[in-house]
Order: C-alpha cells, then structure tokens, then sequence
C-alpha cells in the first residue's frame, strides 16, 4: 500500500472534491482518481459512493480514512525522528571504554554532549579484549582496543582511529633495585612480583608475551584494571608493574622508581576501532568527527 495514496484519499475527502484535492496536491485530477482507484482495488471494495460529480464515503471508506489519517501521522512522526537522527539531535551511542583513557577521552565527551546534548551515552567500561566480543556481536559501534603485534589480524575486521601511543615503563616502589635508571631490560624484572591486568584487557596479553619471550612467566601478586589502584599497590610493595610512560609521568616522581622498558620495547597503542562492515549510526560518525579534530596522538617520547 503506498502511503501516498492514502494521503491523496484522505485529501478528497477532506475537500469533498477530487478537483479541489487535485489543486492542494498540485496534481491532474486524473491522477488522484487514479491513486483512488487502486487504493479502493487492494481493499477490494469501494471507499466513495459516487453519484456523478458527487461522492459519498461508505463505511468502508471511513474506516479507512480514520486509519490512513493514524498512519500519516505516524509517518511524519517518523520523518522527523529521522531527521533528527540525521542532525544527531537525538539517539545513543554505544561504546567500549578501557578505564585507562577515561581522563584522555573525558574532553571528548564533554564537547559531545555540548554539541549533541540529547545523544544518551552508554559506556562500557571494559578491556580490550572484552570489547573485542562486543563489537563483533553489534552490541557496540566504537570501541577502544590495544593495537601491538599480535592483533595485526583485527585491521582485516575493523576500522580504526589512532588516539594514543606511548611507551611501556616499568614502575616500582622508590627503594627498588633499579631506582635512578632510566632504562630496564624485561628480562631483569624475572624474579619481581607482577601486578598485572585482568583478562578482558589486551594490556595482560601484551605484557606475558613479552615475559615469555624475555624467558620467564611474571610471577602474580595482583591484579586490576585501573592504573591508579596498580600505582598504589606499587606503592604499598605489593609488586610491580608495567603502565604507559603517558600515566608514570603523572605520578610524584620521588614516590616511585618509573623505567623505560627496553629489549624488548613496549608500546601502549590505544586506537578506536569500528567494524569495516557495519553501518554506524549519525551519532557514532558525530563522535568520530569530533574525536578526528580534538584528538592527536601524542608521540612515543611524550
């Protein structure tokens, strides 16, 4: 049934007349009688008595001008939601978060929200590898993921932005053997006690690739998802642990012993991720543009 037809209906009887209506529709009267004709063909009854000129509605035909006024409302109704949509004055976004980029992606969704107050957003603050699962399933349309080494396979799949890449430093309590170095060889850390991530975040994976490589398997005293609790576990002796130099250098230099991680070296490499095959919705490619302009990626010697 085509919608219009029910609208050229509706404006017969509305003007009582089909030159009238014709004339509102700025069409031949010929093609209203027509859409009329075909409308009343698919009901399989006539929806106007006519008696020359005139016309009368029968019950049929009532019944179908009350539901086709319902149905060109919720038409409308639906235009202008997609219109709003397309303006990105309404919807949600869905979208994985790794704890560690939430006070590097905070000015993002504070501009976000400035632009398109109405979007609702849904964040899952969750590691890597668990958003990982989520995009792939639709549950999410943008995502934060690790990209080192042994995701190269990921790129085949997604979409991606670069936001943030720095390097790996070990961080250890002050009094620790390696105070004032500024460089460490993984393989020294093999007798140390790890405080290590948990296993939705693809930063645990990198790290015990790279242990296993360096010859030995981290020893676990802990583990956590949020760089400040590890920082503070640090502190306390519980153990070390490897974070972005981005974050160590956050930290009171004269608390902690921070050391670039050397042989080998290690990258924390965030980029945001969309499936290559998905169609994103008008506030996901709002975000995307957003985070294009405000985002640079800061260099690995930052």
């Amino acid at each position: 049934m085509d919608i219009r037809a029910l609208r050229y209906y509706v404006e017969v009887v509305d003007q009582k007349s089909f030159t009238k209506a014709a004339a509102r529709l700025h069409l031949t009267q010929p093609t209203v009688s027509k859409m009329v004709q075909v409308l009343e063909q698919s009901f399989g009854v006539p929806l106007l008595a006519r008696e020359g000129k005139r016309f009368t509605v029968t019950d049929a035909g009532e019944i179908v001008y009350q539901r086709a006024k319902e149905m060109m409302g919720l038409h409308d109704r639906m235009k202008l939601e997609v219109s709003d949509l397309q303006k990105v004055e309404r919807g949600v976004l869905r979208m994985g978060l790794s704890p560690s980029t939430h006070s590097i992606l905070a000015p993002v969704f504070g501009a976000y929200h400035s632009a398109f107050p109405k979007i609702e957003l849904k964040l899952f603050e969750i590691g890597s590898n668990a958003t990982l699962g989520y995009l792939r399933d639709g549950v999410l349309e943008l995502g934060t993921l690790l990209d080192f080494s042994g995701a190269t396979d990921l790129w085949s799949e997604f979409d991606s932005l670069p936001l943030f890449e720095s390097p790996l430093c070990l961080l250890a309590p002050k009094n620790s053997p390696w105070h004032g170095r500024t460089a460490v060889d993984l393989k020294e850390l093999s007798e140390s006690e790890f405080i290590l991530y948990g296993d939705s975040f693809a930063l645990n994976d990198l790290v015990t690739n790279a242990c296993t490589e360096a010859g030995f398997t981290p020893k676990v005293s802990g583990r956590s998802g949020q760089w400040d609790f590890m920082a503070s576990l640090v502190n306390l002796g519980v153990g070390v642990t490897l974070l972005p130099k981005v974050f160590c250098d956050t930290l009171h230099a004269d608390s902690f012993t921070v050391a670039e991680i050397q042989s080998p070296s290690l990258t924390w490499k965030i980029s945001l991720a969309w499936r290559r095959q998905g169609q994103l919705s008008f506030a996901a490619k709002a975000w995307l543009e957003l985070a294009r302009t405000l985002l640079v990626s800061p260099s690995a010697s930052q």
